[in-house]
């Protein structure tokens, strides 16, 4: 399966949300990386078919999902940023509900609701209250109403929000097995939800897709590149005014600088492993160093 987003741009007002994005995604899954607001909750809605953009289009397999329509639907299952929900329903009425509005019938609704309960271990709370769960339990549930007929296509946005790390690692893992044959995208500003999962990485900076390709492809663009400075106060500014500085740690015996540079930045400088969350934050602000 292909799903091909060709020149697509947004536009709220004045501000312009997605400006000409297009990528091709098969099968596998994709982190999607940007900090708040860099439109990838937008990309996401007209990837689902609830806003339209202003200019471009979505192909699913070459056809448009304009014309697909619910041939499209079928294969879909998202996530929203926020979930909405009817609080009084219990759990199982809300999943109920959400998989008559996917058309699962009758015969297959109870198997259904059952396996994405046990995924995201939930089978002890199907008669709790929506409005009685923790954020966290009502995130799953919302992973749960994702899953729900098997989708071919899965657009998670921000799924972790509520997690705790043990939830985190646990959703880790089973998409790392349902992603099989299937297209996930999975859209985070947390780099450590995606760095051992995503097989692809999309970066986004205000609309614009500035990074893409490979995870160990999208990594190996820094190797040789990231160092430690092991520096006082005042060499330390120095530094975060001349290079893209991934962290800062005070010791006692002074500050730690990690940076991004070709050449070694300083006398004290010392390579150092390079890892996703470099990548990222130098893609985010390399263009920000004068």
């Amino acid at each position: 399966m292909i799903l091909e987003i060709k020149e697509i741009s947004k536009s709220y007002g004045t501000k312009q949300a997605l400006k000409s994005f297009s990528a091709k995604l098969e099968n596998g899954i994709y982190g999607l990386l940007g900090a708040n607001g860099a439109g990838k909750s937008t990309l996401m809605r007209i990837l689902c078919s609830l806003q339209k953009s202003d200019t471009g289009e979505v192909l699913c397999d070459g056809e448009s999902i304009a014309i697909m329509q619910e041939r499209y639907y079928d294969r879909l299952g998202y996530l929203p940023q926020k979930l909405g929900y009817y609080p009084d329903f219990t759990v199982w009425d809300y999943l109920q509900y959400i998989a008559r509005l996917k058309g699962i019938a009758e015969t297959e609704l109870h198997s259904e609701i059952e396996k994405v309960l046990q995924v995201v271990n939930l089978t002890n709370e199907i008669t709790t209250k929506m409005k009685k769960l923790s954020g966290g339990m009502r995130q799953r549930v919302g992973i749960a109403q994702a899953l729900l007929h098997n989708p071919q296509i899965l657009i998670l946005d921000e799924p972790t929000a509520g997690l705790d790390p043990l939830e985190r690692g646990s959703l880790r893992d089973f998409l790392g097995e349902f992603g099989q044959g299937r297209i996930i995208l999975y859209s985070t500003h947390i780099v450590s939800d995606i760095e051992h999962t995503a097989e692809h990485l999309l970066i986004m900076k205000e609309g614009n897709l500035i990074c893409s390709g490979e995870r160990e492809a999208v990594l190996r663009s820094l190797e040789g590149k990231v160092w430690e400075c092991h520096v006082d106060a005042e060499q330390a500014e120095h530094l975060k005014q001349q290079y893209c500085v991934c962290n800062t740690r005070t010791e006692k015996s002074g500050v730690i600088v990690r940076l991004v540079a070709d050449e070694p930045p300083c006398a004290q400088a010392e390579a150092a492993g390079h890892t996703l969350e470099d990548v990222y934050f130098y893609m985010l602000y390399k263009g920000e160093k004068a």
